[in-house]
Order: C-alpha cells, then sequence, then structure tokens
C-alpha cells in the first residue's frame, strides 16, 4: 500500500535530550481506538507500497536504499500523500541503522548539531550507521541546511529529506549536490482505487464493516486528486456516517455530505504551486482575466504566501504590460505594498484589484525584448568605449585625456533633444526598444522614432 500515510503523526515525542531526534527504527504505531485510518494503513514493507514504480524498481536506488545497500543522502520530493514519509520510515528499518528525525518547523542549528555529533559518537563506538529524516526540508533556514553539509559529504548521517516543494528552488546548491534528488509523481487514479479498497477490508482498515458504492468509489479518487491519505482521511469521516445506520453503505449522497467541507481544506496543503502560478501569470498575459481570479483564488485558498503573489504581479506588470500602460506597475507595486501593511484576508483585495489591472491593461513585452536584446549584445562582446564627451570630467587630468569635451547639453536647445552620438561607436544605430501601437505605448511608436532621427541627426529639428 501506500503513500506519507503517517505524515500527520506525532514523530518526535521520544528525544534525545532537547534535540528533537527519535532513537531507533520507527516502529509502525499499535493502533489505537482513535488512531487515523491513514496511519493505520501505512505501508509497512515495499509490497504494499503502491505507486512509485519508477523508483521501487529492481535495482533502483531508491529500492536498494530499503533493502539496506546504496549508502547515498536523499532527497524525496512529492505532493501530499504520495509516500515521502511511509519510504523514509522503510529506509530507517534496513538492518542495522538507527533512525533520528527532526522537525523543520521547531528544530533550530543547535538540535542539527546536536543529532550529528549523537550519529558521530556512534559511528565511531559501534559503527552504527544513522538516519536522519526531515520532512518538510524546505522550511529549514540556509543555516540550518549548511549545518548539514559536513555530516552528509562524511556520511556521519544518511540524509532522507522530503519536500513537498522543488528542492532546486528551496534547499541549498551544495546539500543538492551531496544528495540525490528523487521526484515522487502523484498517484494515478487506479493507485488510489486499490489504497481505498484496501482500506475497506483490510482488518487493519474497516475491516469489511462497511460497503463502498461504485459511484462513491469513483467521487472519492477523483476527491483525492492523487493524494492517498486526502482519500483515507475522505473514507474514514463517510465511514463515521454509514455506521451510524442500520445499512453501513457509504454511498454518494454519504459521501458528499460528510467531505465537502474537508476537501477544501485539503487542497489547501496541494502541490500545484509551480503549475498554478505559472497558468495565472499566463492568464494575465493573455488577458483572460476571469481565469486569473480563478488561479489567484486557488493559490490564496492553498495557503500560498501573498508576498509571493504580489512580487509575481510586480514582475509581470514589467514583463508583460510594460509601457502599454505605466500605471500597472504602480497599481502591482502598491498591492504589494498593501500586503505587507494588513496582511490576509483584507491583502486579497488589493491582489485581486492589481490581477484585474493587468489582465485587462493593454499588454507589451518591449520592455523586456529590449533589455535582453542589450544584454544579448554585451555578453556577445559588443561593449566598445564610452564616447569620449560622455565621459567622467570630474577629476584632475581628465580634460587632458580628452574627457567631457565637446558635451552638448540638451537643455540648452529648445526641444531639449540634440543631435549627439551616445552608445559605442559599434552600436550606433542599433534599434533596442521597438513601442507597440497597443495602449499608452502608441504615442511612444510615433515619438520615439522621432527622437532618433533627431539624435542620429537625421532631423532638422535636432
Amino acid at each position: 500500500m501506500e503513500d506519507g500515510l503517517f505524515e500527520d503523526q506525532e514523530l518526535f515525542t521520544a528525544g534525545t535530550g532537547d534535540t528533537g531526534a527519535r532513537r531507533g527504527p520507527l516502529a509502525p504505531a499499535r493502533p489505537g481506538p482513535n488512531t487515523p485510518l491513514a496511519v493505520r494503513m501505512r505501508p509497512q514493507s515495499l509490497d504494499e507500497v503502491v505507486g512509485q514504480d519508477h523508483l521501487l524498481g529492481p535495482g533502483a536506488p531508491l529500492r536498494r536504499l530499503v533493502e539496506g545497500a546504496a549508502p547515498a543522502s536523499i532527497m524525496l520530493y512529492g505532493p501530499p500523500g504520495t509516500g515521502k514519509t511511509t519510504l523514509a520510515t522503510l529506509v530507517s528499518q534496513a538492518t542495522g541503522r538507527r533512525f533520528a528525525a527532526l522537525s523543520a518547523l521547531s528544530a533550530g542549528v543547535k538540535e542539527v548539531r546536536a543529532v550529528i555529533e549523537e550519529a558521530r559518537r556512534r559511528l565511531v563506538r559501534s559503527g552504527e550507521a544513522t538516519v536522519l529524516f526531515i520532512d518538510e526540508v524546505h522550511r529549514f533556514s540556509k543555516t540550518q541546511q549548511d549545518a548539514l553539509l559536513g555530516a552528509v559529504e562524511d556520511r556521519i548521517v544518511l540524509l532522507v529529506a522530503a519536500t513537498t516543494e522543488n528542492p532546486f528552488f528551496s534547499v541549498v546548491s551544495p546539500l543538492l549536490s551531496r544528495s540525490l534528488v528523487l521526484q515522487l509523481r502523484p498517484l494515478t487514479d487506479e493507485d488510489v482505487r486499490a489504497v481505498v479498497r484496501r482500506a475497506v477490508s483490510d482488518e487493519r482498515g474497516l475491516a469489511g464493516t462497511v460497503e463502498l458504492t461504485a459511484d462513491a468509489e469513483d467521487h472519492l479518487v477523483r476527491l483525492a486528486g492523487g493524494d492517498a491519505r486526502r482519500a483515507l482521511t475522505a473514507l474514514e469521516a463517510a465511514a463515521d456516517s454509514a455506521s451510524s445506520t442500520a445499512s453501513g453503505v457509504i454511498d454518494l449522497a454519504t459521501l458528499e455530505a460528510t467531505v465537502d467541507k474537508a476537501a477544501v481544506r485539503y487542497d489547501r496543503q496541494g502541490d500545484q504551486h509551480y503549475d498554478v502560478t505559472s497558468a495565472f501569470i499566463k492568464s494575465i498575459r493573455g488577458s483572460d482575466v476571469d481565469a486569473a481570479l480563478h488561479y489567484l483564488a486557488r493559490m490564496i485558498e492553498a495557503g500560498e504566501d501573498p508576498r509571493f503573489i504580489a512580487r509575481r504581479l510586480v514582475i509581470h506588470a514589467s514583463e508583460d504590460v510594460g509601457m502599454a500602460d505605466p500605471t500597472a506597475l504602480q497599481t502591482a507595486v502598491a498591492a504589494a505594498t498593501a500586503v505587507q501593511l494588513v496582511g490576509l484576508p483584507e491583502g486579497r483585495l488589493a491582489l485581486a484589484q492589481a490581477t484585474v489591472h493587468l489582465a485587462t491593461a493593454p499588454k507589451s513585452n518591449s520592455v523586456i525584448t529590449a533589455l535582453d536584446g542589450a544584454i544579448a549584445d554585451v555578453r556577445a562582446g559588443a561593449v566598445g568605449s564610452v564616447p569620449a564627451h560622455l565621459r567622467d570630467g570630474h577629476y584632475a587630468g581628465a580634460a587632458k585625456l580628452g574627457n567631457a569635451q565637446g558635451y552638448r547639453y540638451p537643455h540648452d536647445v529648445p526641444d531639449g533633444v540634440l543631435a549627439q552620438q551616445y552608445p559605442p561607436g559599434d552600436l550606433v544605430g542599433r534599434d533596442y526598444y521597438q513601442p507597440t501601437s497597443r495602449g499608452a505605448e502608441r504615442v511612444l511608436a510615433e515619438r520615439v522614432p522621432r527622437l532618433r532621427r533627431m539624435i542620429r541627426g537625421q532631423d532638422p529639428a535636432g
């Protein structure tokens, strides 16, 4: 069977001093009357793991690690409910290894170093290796992550880190380079269906005390969205309702009545951060204000940091709206400031206002295109010398070098624009900025060519 099905279980009840580490292999918890169904159905061997065949096939690194070979630190990256914590537990149960776990929410550098020192003493004294499991490692600060580097490199500990966020964005590069990054995939519908059916019939689960109708099972699978823990939590809630009836049947009506609110709550733990963010920006770029608001709502309801959303809006205001509506950047910056001042939930209104403004604004990518063109030339070596008349003349000897000699002051002429060379010689005539005819940029599309002619002495007015 699947899943990181005990990720909600308390891992840190047995400590070594104040380190928050747990001694010894993490044995399966003895089921009690209040033990969640997801915990009771936690896989106890690789044979019970559903999904992740790409990581658990014969000879695969993760299988070898679970079976006690291939001593390599690993980074397990994937959505909730796909098996990260379960796999870490199975690794810890490999022969001859001690298991220690740290909470990324509560452990500091002191706790990290204490666990490493204990692992070092055990390795020297008895040769016993330590598996250090860190869940949600992306929540560790850079300093905390850096504290792991030496121990991981010297194999004082075998690090098994789990994260729902892309580690290439949230984990420091030195730690990544010392670890094998393994991406867990969302479970397929059939994977989740197998998990649900086993939970209904297995003695550790509902032991056949309820019946799940076909349409209710289909809805439960859809509701899970590849997260087996979510499916089991919803199944347990529905089973509690069904057990109070004479029939003991979980039908579609029972399921919808018991898990509707829970579904919203669990969606907030979804791992769609990057996909939804991408769709949000692309919807704004495509001027679909309704789709943009939909994705904004999904990010807010998922618990996304509103400051992250605000930063994306500020970037988009210059990248995709630009000079077609210069006020878009002002609105985006104002929204970011408002979020800092008032936070959520009120800050969502400023984010929505900025989203509507940017989505409905005329679009132009001329700013980023112009900058990218200039950067490309610079990287290609097209830099040249700064024209002598533009160089700094505020130091002794500058005039002897010809610096600042012959510079013409634009404010001395009526139009404030005069013929004069500004770029290096090799770049004279290179036009980076190409204004569009959309929005406020329409005026610039007429003005910029005339400015260029005046500056280059091709217009009598200059």
